[in-house]
């Protein structure tokens, strides 16, 4: 017992002793390693909507390779539902709910629940074409749009929303449906001026102009494989300023006092006739940043002078300058988006083939 007791004492101080030795001497023998700087989070997009977005909703394919083509690496599309087809390798992930309305979505608090399972940076959101055809007001829309949005940002003040004027809608089944849609289109961008603001932008993103159900849909609704390539073509300027400029904040963001905000405008006779002629003026956002409104001074050769204009708001001067002002709709453009505005202008009897000269458009950026 006392040979126990004597070992005992007798290895706790030289146990102690080794520590003692061994500790100046672990930095040497266990050098660790400088902690690497943690890798930047993937910036998560919510593609959001119904059938048009997610059953199979293929523009989400083309838009998340073009994406990462152009360079964009560090995305991540998110979604409570799953990829759904296409045969093209992207990340599929969504909340494109076939048949749902927005309004319901809304009533329902349904958003919430998934916004907390993706916790998202941007949402892309393509939403009410099922409340048209259901003939809903565009006011009880919008205010579904407002309380999504309020949820948003709930769940996350730096949301950016990318918000589409919705594709055209032509159904065998539906004859007012396409006018349906022109009226709430043009409602979309004065609510969106009136949503967004400066820490949680909403962008309006024209996906009507220049889509055609006769040729960009199978059905009169939802795109084929042309209109998936429209639809992915006007997403991506604006999703990619985003990505570029940085989510959330910081230096470059849209609207910056550094932004330099331009817009070319280019002239194209339509028609002609003696004594006066139709045209078209194109403006296109050249820039970098989100435009919330622009202006073109047209200036027509041989004293031609315009009477009318449509899809603008035309003021003439006496000398003949016409300065032409966006209809409020058609007014949001994102980075590369135009809008064209059409014309009908006098002559004289001996006037030379149509032609004016438009200036640079001045714009104000969002």
């Amino acid at each position: 017992m006392r040979g126990t007791r004597l070992m005992r004492l007798r290895t706790l101080p030289l146990l102690g002793l080794l520590a003692a030795l061994l500790l100046p001497l672990a930095p040497f023998a266990a050098p660790s390693a400088a902690a690497a700087p943690a890798a930047a989070a993937p910036v998560r997009i919510m593609p959001l909507g119904d059938s048009i977005t997610g059953s199979p909703g293929c523009w989400r394919a083309v838009l998340w390779n073009r994406l990462r083509d152009a360079g964009h690496t560090g995305i991540d599309f998110v979604g409570t539902l799953p990829e759904q087809g296409c045969g093209v390798e992207h990340d599929g992930d969504n909340e494109g709910h076939g048949g749902e309305l927005v309004t319901a979505v809304a009533d329902r608090n349904l958003l919430p629940a998934r916004l907390a399972a993706t916790r998202p940076d941007i949402v892309v959101m393509h939403f009410g074409t099922n409340d048209v055809w259901s003939g809903l007001s565009p006011d009880r829309i919008l205010a579904a749009y407002d309380r999504l949005v309020a949820q948003m940002r709930e769940s996350n003040p730096d949301m950016r929303v990318l918000v589409a004027r919705l594709i055209p809608m032509n159904p065998a089944s539906c004859a007012a449906c396409a006018q349906r849609v022109v009226d709430f289109n043009a409602r979309v961008p004065g609510w969106a001026a009136a949503a967004s603001t400066s820490r949680s932008p909403v962008t309006v993103v024209d996906q009507w102009t220049g889509f055609e159900t006769a040729t960009d849909t199978y059905d009169g609704v939802h795109p084929n494989a042309a209109g998936d390539e429209k639809i992915a073509a006007r997403w991506f300027p604006a999703l990619a300023a985003l990505l570029e400029d940085g989510v959330p904040g910081g230096p470059g963001d849209p609207g910056d006092p550094g932004d330099d905000p331009a817009c070319t405008a280019s002239f194209r006779a339509v028609s002609a006739w003696r004594g006066g002629y139709q045209a078209e003026v194109t403006v296109t956002n050249t820039s970098t940043a989100f435009l919330s409104g622009w202006t073109v001074t047209v200036v027509p050769a041989d004293g031609a002078r315009l009477t009318q204009v449509w899809n603008g708001t035309l003021r003439a001067a006496a000398d003949g300058t016409a300065t032409v002002t966006d209809a409020g709709w058609n007014g949001t453009l994102a980075p590369g988006a135009s809008a064209a505005f059409g014309l009908i202008a006098t002559t004289g009897a001996t006037s030379a083939a149509p032609a004016a000269t438009v200036d640079r458009a001045v714009t104000t950026a969002t």
